[in-house]
């Protein structure tokens, strides 16, 4: 029986709020201050530190977009990014580590990155990268395979969210049998990307494929909807399957 087998979606009784602290670790995130699509200044990124310190997290590994064009976010300018926040979080007092790698998107150039060492991972050479939404790269399985002959382990980013998977499960099994590990959008369980990424989310954490769960907070609205997430069923579960890396980062 393959790993989606059987599986289908079953409505679940109210539950408190799950506890996120728990997770220890949030590992996809946007708060260094004007290099993309997050925060964009210090004040806004000490704002969202606070709200996941109130959340339960002790640490978060910030991971702004790099992208070939649009965010052309190098190692220097997310490191010296961080290097910034870090010394604001001391100034505050705040109690929680931060890090950063970044969100890495599938394009051109990408190879190259991968190939050249000019890329940021997390934990033990993890490295966190994203898929066009249109279509699924031709160059998918190839560079699954350039990432772990260099020796990194592949973090698919909210795989959830690509519509073009949602009728084709055999997909998702044949990367979790290439070594893929899968990162959850958290706030996909509340419905936030739609219907389709909800029940597709509830359907992978019902097959135990999520090894990683990331808030992909970006500003305050993305807070509000993850405390709006918490008494989601299916994210106790998730947060229950002894499945998730995060408190181990």
């Amino acid at each position: 029986m393959g790993l989606f087998s059987g599986l289908f979606g079953k409505k679940e009784p109210a539950m408190g709020p799950a506890d996120l602290s728990v997770l220890r670790c949030d590992i996809h995130s946007h708060f260094i201050p004007g290099i993309d699509d997050g925060a964009q200044n210090l004040e806004q990124s000490m704002e969202l530190l606070h709200a996941m310190h109130g959340l339960g997290y002790r640490k978060v590994i910030t991971t702004p977009h790099s992208m070939a064009d649009g965010y052309k976010n190098s190692p220097e300018i997310i490191l010296g990014g961080l290097q910034k926040l870090r010394a604001e979080v001391k100034r505050q007092g705040l109690e929680i580590e931060v890090d950063a790698a970044a969100e890495y998107y599938l394009d051109h150039d990408l190879e190259r990155k991968v190939v050249e060492g000019e890329v940021l991972t997390f934990g033990d050479k993890l490295l966190l990268f994203e898929l066009p939404f249109i279509s699924e790269p031709q160059v998918l399985l190839s560079l699954i395979f350039q990432m772990q002959t260099q020796g990194y382990k592949p973090v698919l980013a909210h795989p959830e969210r690509y519509a073009y998977w949602h009728n084709d499960f055999p997909k998702y099994e044949k990367l979790k049998d290439r070594g893929v590990l899968f990162q959850l959008n958290l706030v996909a369980l509340s419905g936030a990307y739609g219907r389709p990424a909800k029940e597709i989310a509830e359907r992978l954490i019902d097959a135990g494929a999520y090894e990683l769960l990331g808030s992909d907070c970006h500003n305050m609205n993305h807070v509000e909807a993850i405390r709006n997430t918490l008494e989601r069923p299916s994210l106790h579960k998730l947060i229950g399957s002894g499945k998730l890396l995060n408190a181990g980062l």
